[in-house]
């Protein structure tokens, strides 16, 4: 976490995601509308925008999970659940 690649973003997100707390802040579904407006107006544009088209495949993913009302941070669910493979183990409740 530390050095060039050290990010507040990063470490509070990331902290978030180690506890398994996906409360909104910023909700997925409207990441989703944002990333939509930003590709429709690329397609407009002639731009290719490869990364943005990548990311909003994995919000759509999350939104399958049922997650578009959690946190962008719940995207860490949809990737375990596409790799069969969850990082750190639901806290009990």
């Amino acid at each position: 976490m530390g050095g060039f690649a050290a990010s507040k973003i990063l470490e509070d997100h990331g902290q978030r995601m180690l506890d398994r707390t996906f409360d909104p802040g910023f909700r997925i579904c409207l990441h989703q509308k944002d990333l939509n407006l930003a590709l429709t107006t690329g397609r407009e544009i002639n731009a290719v925008l490869p990364n943005t088209a990548t990311a909003q495949e994995l919000f759509t993913s999350c939104a399958s999970y049922g997650l578009q009302d959690s946190d962008h941070s719940a995207m860490v669910q949809a990737l375990e659940g596409m790799a069969n493979h969850q990082l750190v183990p639901d806290k009990a409740p």
